[in-house]
């Protein structure tokens, strides 16, 4: 696992300066505190800085094919590196290394730009081909690894994280309003745009071909839900079983320590209870947990391990937990304004107490539909034979009249979730992508903005992102078109960047079964009664690990790192959130009225509305700008 950087000049003539590079690799220290490298010729500069997992010896980067002429540098895992190797010894490719980065070198001499099409795991790399005078910029099929890039001033820049691109000297730094009015709604900002303007990010299972000075961009592959598997349900359970027990065994090639992260949940618990079926050692798990029973999953946790006779390790979390928040801001360089960022944090500190890389169940919900809000769109359809002014004049008034459940995580709020259902009714079929969740609507946002911010920004509604997904599907039914969204949106926008951007803060590699494309790829063909019935999610995943979970993990809904943030806000945050929020020189002034965002903290006291996540949004926007623009 590493961090990569770059910059390609137009103008070949115009020689890389290695000290802007060195600056540009030296922030990213924290992906791979190891060891660095660098690759300058001429107008052409890589840099790398590296986590030694595999290949501890020689598996130093950039590394070149046997002439030299073409070079690579890259931040992932190839799970499948072995097969490769072998396969390409045998047509006489010769090696300098044990690494999985040399095989992606020899696979781009024989399929060029295509290369990225046979591996097997989680990257994002830059090959620079002398030869050709060519740069190729890839990313993994799901967005696991992150890769930044920009065009500036005759310089194509490019990094795993923007920190990287904004060392470059005099590079503009302006905010993009368009990318900030999309934050608001969806809780983070989704590719290709970064809150930076001109600055982008390459968007998964996209490659980036630069040559003389002009690049193009393509989609090399893509989630497919039809046709559905015909095969008799024995047959595809003994399939399934194993391609899951593959990609955890994939997940276990390492020269150095690793362990899990077990939240009690469903995915997170195969995974632990598959390694220590595999390994000759107790299986290290890692869990985090909050004072608050009800946001707490430690108890099932705890099952999990003892079960598996796991080493055990726990955390708990306390609202002064949150004095890490300027470092979440630098490790993010944008607003993020997922709460679960916090969590994982302090998670990731610990695991790295004692381990290199940590497995985890993320990708389980978006394969198996294990979201609550995946048969809520069943429950949309019914709501709407109710007529729209009953639904809008008198549920939704009466709805407002009843306290907020601000004692309970909010994906399990009984008033919450009817609240969303109201106006989820209102909506297109996939309603339940939109806005099943607690961030500012269109109309909020209007009535949040001030005048010269409205006059600035023209953009289309956030959920026209997300319905665009919605209608790219190639799938034949709802549930699939709605997981297919998720997987494109979501699962690269929210829940990816958080667990890289945490965990690579602390040198710490994620890896995730579930997210093995070969396993989602198979369990998109599946009929969605075998992952949704009524409101049971994940049924094919119950089923198939029946005999080797806990009755109690196997019987829980889903509940993922849901923070008491409505309760925080009410009592120990309520008033650092206003000083913050509120000050003369806050810089969101600029962007909302003050008014507005004083009754949302206000509203949240009085525990008239659970405004939790959107004061969050807010507050990680002013943090942003703190940093970024004094």
């Amino acid at each position: 696992m590493c961090g990569i950087c770059g910059q390609v000049n137009i103008d070949s003539s115009r020689a890389v300066d290695r000290v802007v590079l060195e600056g540009m690799n030296g922030v990213i220290r924290h992906r791979g505190p190891d060891s660095d490298g660098y690759y300058v010729k001429d107008n052409v500069g890589l840099a790398v800085r590296r986590l030694a997992v595999i290949d501890l010896v020689t598996g130093d980067q950039p590394i070149s094919n046997e002439d030299g002429t073409i070079w690579i540098v890259f931040n992932g895992e190839i799970y499948n590196y072995k097969e490769l190797r072998l396969e390409l010894k045998n047509k006489g490719h010769v090696f300098s290394s044990e690494s999985d980065t040399e095989v992606i070198v020899h696979l781009y001499e024989d399929y060029g730009p295509a290369c990225m099409e046979h591996l097997r795991g989680m990257f994002a790399f830059a090959i620079w081909d002398d030869n050709r005078q060519l740069l190729l910029l890839a990313r993994d099929r799901l967005g696991q690894k992150p890769l930044y890039y920009t065009e500036h001033d005759g310089v194509l820049l490019f990094g795993s994280e923007l920190k990287s691109i904004l060392q470059f000297p005099g590079l503009p730094r302006e905010v993009d309003h368009e990318a900030i009015h999309h934050y608001l709604t969806l809780q983070y900002v989704p590719d290709p745009w970064t809150a930076f303007k001109n600055i982008h990010k390459l968007p998964p299972a996209h490659r980036l071909i630069w040559r003389k000075g002009r690049y193009e961009i393509e989609r090399y592959w893509d989630l497919v839900y039809e046709p559905k598997h015909e095969a008799p349900w024995p047959e595809l359970k003994e399939q399934l079983r194993e391609t899951i027990a593959e990609a955890v065994r994939l997940r276990l090639i390492s020269d150095v320590p690793l362990g899990a992260h077990l939240s009690g949940g469903i995915d997170s618990s195969i995974v632990v209870g598959l390694m220590a079926e595999m390994m000759d050692q107790p299986v290290k798990t890692f869990s985090i947990g909050f004072e608050e029973d009800a946001f707490s999953e430690l108890a099932y946790a705890r099952q999990v391990a003892q079960k598996f006779g796991a080493d055990h390790h726990e955390f708990i979390l306390k609202p002064e937990a949150l004095d890490v928040l300027p470092k979440l801001v630098e490790a993010f360089d944008e607003p993020f304004a997922d709460p679960a960022a916090i969590p994982t944090w302090h998670l990731s500190q610990v695991t790295r107490q004692h381990v290199t890389v940590a497995l985890n169940g993320d990708g389980g919900d978006e394969a198996f539909a294990g979201y609550q809000r995946y048969y809520a769109d069943s429950i949309a359809d019914a709501y709407r034979l109710v007529p729209t002014f009953l639904r809008k004049f008198l549920f939704n008034r009466i709805l407002h009249l009843l306290p907020v459940q601000a004692d309970r995580p909010v994906e399990i709020s009984y008033f919450s979730g009817l609240r969303q259902l109201t106006l989820a009714a209102d909506m297109p079929h996939s309603a339940s992508v939109i806005r099943w969740g607690t961030y500012f609507s269109e109309a909020e946002k209007l009535a949040l903005y001030s005048d010269d911010l409205r006059q600035v920004i023209n953009a289309t509604p956030s959920a026209e992102i997300l319905q665009e997904s919605f209608r790219r599907a190639i799938a034949a039914n709802r549930l699939d078109r709605t997981l297919y969204t998720d997987v494109h949106n979501y699962l690269p926008g929210a829940l990816l960047p958080k667990v890289d951007r945490t965990t690579m803060a602390h040198s710490l590699e994620a890896r995730s079964p579930f997210l093995d494309h070969k396993l989602m790829e198979l369990a998109a063909r599946l009929p969605p009664k075998w992952k949704v019935t009524g409101k049971q999610t994940k049924k094919t995943l119950r089923q198939l690990f029946a005999d080797l979970l806990p009755a109690e993990v196997l019987k829980r809904g889903k509940m993922g790192f849901s923070l008491p943030l409505s309760l925080w806000f009410r009592g120990p945050l309520y008033q650092p959130a206003r000083d913050i929020l509120l000050a003369v020189d806050s810089r969101l002034r600029s962007f909302f009225k003050a008014d507005m965002v004083a009754n949302l903290i206000e509203e949240n006291k009085r525990g008239q509305t659970d405004n939790g996540k959107r004061i969050w949004a807010l507050l990680m926007l002013e943090l942003w700008q703190r940093k970024y623009f004094g």
